[in-house]
């Protein structure tokens, strides 16, 4: 509850904190600054939650970037909030400097990062996205943590109260704006205005705010010197933020092609990630990116595919299921062999099955695998589908599922999934499971080989050398050509007897593997074995 006429502490205020001249009545100014406080604490926090989002996008593992952002942050807050001590006396005007360079470095802070990543190639670097992202952090928590104390003194100006009733009314107006803030970030500026325009429009706002208190509101506290700077500063600020949106697309398209190269042909946000096509046309080769993150090469896709699937095969399969899998790829090597009566594809994204059953070259490089009446397709996540799947019912399982080591998939990848998926198998089925790269992440590989044991599976290892295509298809989406993964992990599992790592004589040969090659490729893998890893579950992941 706000107490406008609490009594003040025992005392004389100091000289400079003496009533302020307001163009107001002492109510209506101290409701002016409390929105101004709900206007910045909102603002504050889509500038946290934009810096985690974009770093989560840029350098992957959501997890470290949440961490690093909020306690740098955090930490910064408590030393802006020292800091600001100093300028109480001019605490007009030291509130509109401090807004307007924080509307500058939040609103901007996107756009730079998003800069930083398509154009320097030193990821690990001192000027690298790491670097960026802490400084911005650490940045912005200073500014921010400089805000409370001056709004404090200012509203002291209006009417002097007790403190305790004057923090209780400026902690209010600042949590219910982080509330709104919070929400309007993921479900309003992130699918209407994406995160370059949505943090452009909160510098904006932010500007707009502290600009319109202290100009009008304490206007008569500030020296006309004072006056002009802060309105020539802020109305640089906002020219400067204008103009970044206005040429925000041709930004974007700039490094979207920095990034990709000058083939991209197909680039959509959807609900769920970021698609970007390229080549695919006059003899170029097809390249699918999911966030960023190289999920399809067309100079080596089949190699991977025929891979995935074709061991799995060797053996009774005439229902197939695929978890992810929506590009069609692993759909069209199920395909070719015989005997197969029903295919189920369960991927997430709607937009990437659109585009193979519908974009020319992807079509083409599946096989019009969707086309086919066997194939059925369902929207969903993996996770949710298998808890409601039909037992017993599946011959073959096909996890082509994203790295295990991406925050968002290593539920895909827990005890409690392979468990789920083990009850879906008919007598006598087959698991196989896209474990990522040996050479690179072996621990990471035999945690799911340890995780599909505790589920109670039998496991076989196997891996095939890639090409490199110099870009990150793991979670660090900031490693550079020389550490990008070379080879592909693979494990075929059973529930009760270790399955035979095969290819079946009847059925149509593969066109980049042989039988003797893949027993080379399991015992080079399992030549890398860490044994005592423990298994990763929804409240322990391991990656």
């Amino acid at each position: 509850m706000i107490e406008p006429h609490a009594p003040a502490p025992p005392g004389p205020p100091p000289d400079w904190a003496g009533p302020a001249r307001l163009p107001v009545q002492p109510d209506t100014g101290r409701l002016l600054v409390l929105a101004c406080v709900f206007v910045c604490a909102a603002c504050g926090l889509v500038y946290e939650l934009e810096l985690v989002a974009l770093a989560s996008y840029l350098i992957g593992d959501s997890v470290t970037q949440a961490s690093v952002v909020l306690s740098v942050m955090v930490f910064a807050m408590g030393i802006g909030s020292l800091g600001a001590k100093r300028l109480r006396w001019r605490a007009a005007a030291g509130f509109g400097a401090i807004e307007a360079i924080l509307a500058l470095v939040g609103g901007s802070s996107a756009m730079a990062l998003y800069a930083v990543f398509a154009w320097t190639g030193g990821w690990g670097g001192l000027w690298g996205p790491r670097w960026l992202l802490v400084a911005f952090s650490l940045t912005i928590g200073l500014l921010i943590g400089a805000e409370v104390p001056l709004l404090m003194e200012l509203i002291q100006r209006i009417r002097r109260q007790d403190a305790g009733g004057v923090v209780a009314d400026l902690f209010a107006a600042d949590y219910v704006g982080a509330l709104v803030g919070g929400l309007a970030f993921p479900f309003l500026l992130l699918p209407l205005l994406g995160q370059l325009t949505g943090a452009l429009i909160t510098g904006a706002v932010n500007a707009i705010a502290g600009g319109a208190l202290v100009l009008g509101l304490f206007r008569r506290d500030l020296t006309p010197r004072a006056r002009c700077l802060l309105l020539v500063a802020n109305l640089t600020v906002l020219g400067l933020l204008a103009s970044a949106a206005a040429l925000v697309d041709d930004f974007e398209r700039a490094a979207r092609h920095a990034v990709y190269g000058k083939d991209v042909r197909v680039a959509l946000q959807t609900g769920i990630q970021e698609v970007v096509l390229t080549g695919g046309t006059h003899g170029r080769p097809l390249d699918l990116f999911l966030d960023g993150r190289l999920r399809v090469s067309g100079r080596d896709e089949l190699r991977y595919h025929e891979a995935l699937v074709h061991p799995a095969m060797d053996g009774p399969h005439a229902r197939v299921l695929i978890l992810g899998g929506g590009d069609g790829l692993a759909a069209r090597e199920v395909l070719r062999h015989f005997g197969v009566h029903r295919v189920d594809v369960v991927e997430l994204d709607p937009e990437v099955v659109r585009l193979a059953r519908h974009d020319p070259a992807l079509s083409r490089l599946n096989g019009h695998a969707f086309d086919d009446p066997r194939v059925r397709e369902t929207t969903a996540d993996a996770f949710r589908w298998l808890r409601t799947a039909p037992v017993s019912t599946y011959d073959v399982i096909v996890a082509d599922l994203p790295d295990p080591g991406i925050t968002a998939s290593t539920k895909l990848y827990s005890e409690e999934f392979y468990g789920l998926a083990r009850r879906a198998l008919a007598p006598g089925g087959r698991l196989v499971v896209h474990a990522g790269p040996v050479a690179t992440r072996p621990r990471a590989f035999w945690t799911v080989d340890a995780t599909l044991h505790a589920a109670g599976l039998r496991t076989v290892p196997y891996r095939v050398s890639g090409r490199d295509a110099g870009f990150a298809a793991g979670p660090d989406r900031s490693v550079g050509a020389s550490r990008a993964p070379r080879d592909w992990g693979f494990l075929l599992a059973a529930a009760h007897a270790r399955p035979r790592l095969a290819l079946d004589p009847n059925q149509p040969p593969p066109r980049t593997l042989a039988g003797p090659l893949l027993g080379s490729d399991a015992r080079a893998a399992a030549a890398t074995r860490i044994g005592g890893l423990p298994a990763s579950t929804l409240v322990h992941p391991r990656y």
